[in-house]
């Protein structure tokens, strides 16, 4: 069986124009041609094509992958071996590529306006607004939602090492009040919980003690809330929440 070469353009989701300059070039001649002189490929021009555009792909100059193709001694069994290495290499590198533009967009729709050297120096793997179209959806129209936004917009890279920092250092603290066998309603543990209203109130919008409750229950209802803590110390979401409920009491 045999195809025209309009055929095989829509096949392989390219203009006839290629296909002709293939044949010019002697890297795709097709087997057949009719009495009119048409050109008509064969199953073995297909598979043919199929590794040119691969290689193509790749970015292979199409001189080097006639090389390739027209090598009397290449194996095929290696060129499939050799074809499956190089794309799963380009596929990480997508994927890599991929993540990247994932962070610059959800930063951007933080209004974050960071290298994306600095964002990955800032956040690293952690996304910074992995639910933002979520939380835009349920708190757009609050003054809190604005002016978070407003600040963020404002933050240099500094600015976000040094809530980062401030977070990683009152999560270590609340760890050790934690594993101290002081209770959630201690001292110790509803200071740390004050602290931690203190870092919203001071990084990104003004959280009331009522508020702060609010988020509390959050912290435990919503898995996501809960893995974030959890992954920092076990039991964490719990006892946040006790500690900032006792805290927002002895504050009434």
């Amino acid at each position: 069986m045999s195809y025209s070469v309009g055929k095989v353009a829509g096949f392989a989701g390219i203009t006839v124009r290629t296909l002709h300059h293939y044949d010019e070039i002697g890297l795709l001649v097709p087997s057949e041609r009719n009495r009119a002189g048409h050109r008509r490929y064969g199953d073995a021009d297909l598979d043919r094509l199929q590794q040119i555009l691969f290689y193509r792909e790749l970015g292979f100059p199409l001189d080097e992958v006639a090389a390739l193709l027209d090598d009397p001694d290449a194996d095929p069994r290696e060129q499939l071996r050799r074809q499956h290495e190089m794309l799963r290499t380009r596929i990480e590198k997508l994927q890599k590529m991929a993540a990247a533009v994932e962070h610059a967009m959800e930063a951007r729709k933080m209004g974050i306006d960071l290298t994306p050297e600095e964002k990955f120096e800032v956040f690293g793997d952690h996304d910074p607004d992995r639910y933002a179209e979520e939380t835009e959806r349920r708190w757009g129209g609050t003054d809190a939602y604005r002016e978070s936004q407003r600040r963020a917009s404002a933050y240099t890279k500094d600015d976000w090492l040094r809530i980062r920092q401030e977070g990683e250092e009152w999560g270590r603290l609340f760890v050790e009040v934690m594993e101290s066998g002081q209770g959630p309603e201690s001292e110790a543990a509803m200071d740390l919980a004050e602290d931690h209203r203190q870092q919203i109130c001071r990084n990104f919008y003004d959280c009331p003690h009522e508020m702060h409750t609010c988020l509390a229950e959050m912290y435990v209802a919503d898995e996501r809330f809960t893995a974030y803590f959890e992954a920092i110390k076990p039991g964490m979401a719990e006892y946040l929440r006790e500690a900032i409920l006792a805290n927002g009491v002895r504050h009434v």
